[in-house]
């Protein structure tokens, strides 16, 4: 994963995989034994010591987990160099002038390795030390339901929270075995840029390192088995993402069909065939996004006494799993594979798990972003799952080329839709724009404390802001509670005027 071995990487691993880092002798049982070093585990091991917890840390690979090392932060810091590079090829339209505009790959991914590093010290085993958690750096298993080990020690539990993540996972193409091909464990390894980059799978992070690389100057080939991208989001939503992809150079395949790989002497071939019309595409790099696996091998939850399969550890709604001594949080479990979710749930364990409480995943409200150009965001629940259920409601939409601010910073693709109930209690809400995933944050805030879009109407907004748009849907919301009735009405009050 650290490569190239420069000052950056020897950075990063210092902190996050110490080379020399010298066990802890065991302190008895502990309050809480944390397996795995990603968002979740390091969030309940930090917050249990916090409390006056006894608390242990275990970790096989890098602390951080695929969020700082292959995932959230060396993802969004390319993003951020691809964005400026497209802004700057657009610098006309705005009126300022600039020369041809090239793209220093090496530089963009020295800048992400010297990023990643800097943030790894709020990860670093000499912090968790030092909040009084017990690191152990290395591979170990349960051996039985309330006991684990690891390099010889044997750590004795009251509570214990796996929390190991997942991987990616290499579809059954024929032939891709038979090829390098990246995944986000390898991509951001990269020194050179490809010439022609062929992704497979059109979800989130296939959509995005498309874009991103097609702005950095290689050609790129979107290659998806369903018949749109991001099939999860909204469709509408994600016909504009495919309409941006296209216009920064993505050729995108949709409804592949019969894919096969073979090596080439520069890369690899991928051939598929797309209604009926064969296609065979020469790459010089692959890049593998289609899923992910939970990682549940070689931990001994058998000896634990824990349930899984091969879609993860199976817990109820506490987070307990079947040994009522051990939780789960993050993707090892979930179905939100986010790293804000993985917090949310960390802190469900330490409050469950710790201090009798009877918090529930299912009560938490999570939004979900894809940080493409435009972004895609959303929470709740789709108008299709509505329909289904039979819940009325109503769409409530703000187009972003209505709104000033947009309209002024020349990024009007987009629109904001909430989804209420008759009384404008919030079911779900769909954002596509420049601003998506900041602006669903305030819808998450909305929603969890049960506001309406009636009061998100009387809660004003600095003017021109990107966010004013929620509250017009607010606004679109009241106009629909002007019955003929209501109207009626205000007009006699209006005639009583005078």
């Amino acid at each position: 994963m650290l490569h190239p071995w420069d000052s950056h990487n020897q950075r990063l691993a210092a902190q996050v995989a110490p080379s020399g880092w010298l066990p802890p002798v065991p302190k008895g049982k502990y309050h809480l034994l944390v397996i795995g070093g990603g968002p979740a585990g390091l969030v309940a091991a930090a917050g249990a010591a916090g409390l006056g917890a006894r608390v242990a840390l275990v970790e096989k690979h890098l602390l951080g987990g695929d969020c700082l090392n292959v995932g959230c932060v060396p993802s969004k810091a390319l993003l951020a160099a691809a964005r400026v590079a497209a802004q700057a090829r657009r610098a006309l339209d705005y009126g300022v002038q600039t020369g041809e505009v090239s793209v220093d790959f090496p530089r963009v991914m020295e800048r992400m390795r010297g990023l990643r590093a800097d943030m790894a010290r709020h990860d670093s085993a000499a912090r968790f030390r030092d909040l009084g958690v017990d690191v152990f750096l290395g591979e170990g298993r349960f051996t039985g339901p309330d006991s684990f080990e690891i390099d010889g020690h044997k750590l004795s539990f009251a509570r214990a929270c796996i929390a190991t993540g997942a991987r990616a996972s290499l579809p059954p193409i024929p032939g891709l075995n038979d090829i390098d091909v990246l995944t986000n464990e390898s991509l951001f390894s990269l020194t050179e840029l490809p010439r022609h980059l062929a992704v497979i799978g059109a979800g989130p992070v296939g959509c995005e390192m498309s874009q991103a690389f097609a702005r950095f100057g290689s050609a790129v080939t979107l290659i998806e088995v369903a018949e749109r991208i991001l099939s999860k989001d909204h469709a509408e939503a994600a016909a504009l993402v495919a309409k941006a992809l296209a216009a920064d150079g993505v050729a995108l395949h949709t409804g592949a069909k019969q894919l096969r790989a073979s090596r080439t002497q520069e890369g690899a071939t991928i051939s598929f065939d797309v209604g009926g019309v064969a296609h065979a595409i020469e790459a010089d790099a692959v890049l593998v996004a289609a899923g992910r696996v939970p990682n549940v091998e070689g931990l001994g939850l058998e000896a634990a006494g824990v349930t899984y399969t091969p879609r993860g550890v199976q817990v109820d709604d506490h987070l307990r799993t079947s040994n009522p001594r051990i939780f789960a949080a993050g993707d090892v479990s979930s179905a939100f594979a986010f790293t804000h979710a993985a917090d949310a749930q960390a802190r469900i364990v330490i409050q469950n798990a710790l201090f009798l409480g009877r918090a529930k995943a299912s009560a938490l409200t999570i939004p979900w972003c894809t940080y493409t150009s435009p972004e895609v965001a959303g929470i709740g629940k789709s108008a299709e799952v509505l329909e289904k259920e039979g819940t009325p409601f109503s769409a409530h939409r703000v187009a972003m080329a209505d709104l000033d601010r947009a309209v002024l910073d020349g990024e009007t693709e987009g629109f904001l839709e909430v989804r209420t109930d008759p009384r404008g209690k919030i079911l779900g809400t769909t954002a596509v724009s420049a601003h998506a995933g900041d602006l669903i944050g305030e819808v998450c805030l909305a929603m969890t404390h049960g506001l309406t879009m009636g009061q998100v109407s009387r809660a004003w907004h600095p003017y021109p802001t990107h966010a004013e748009a929620f509250r017009k849907a607010g606004d679109a919301f009241n106009r629909t509670r002007l019955t003929p009735f209501t109207r009626k009405l205000l007009g006699l009050l209006l005639r009583l005027l005078g």
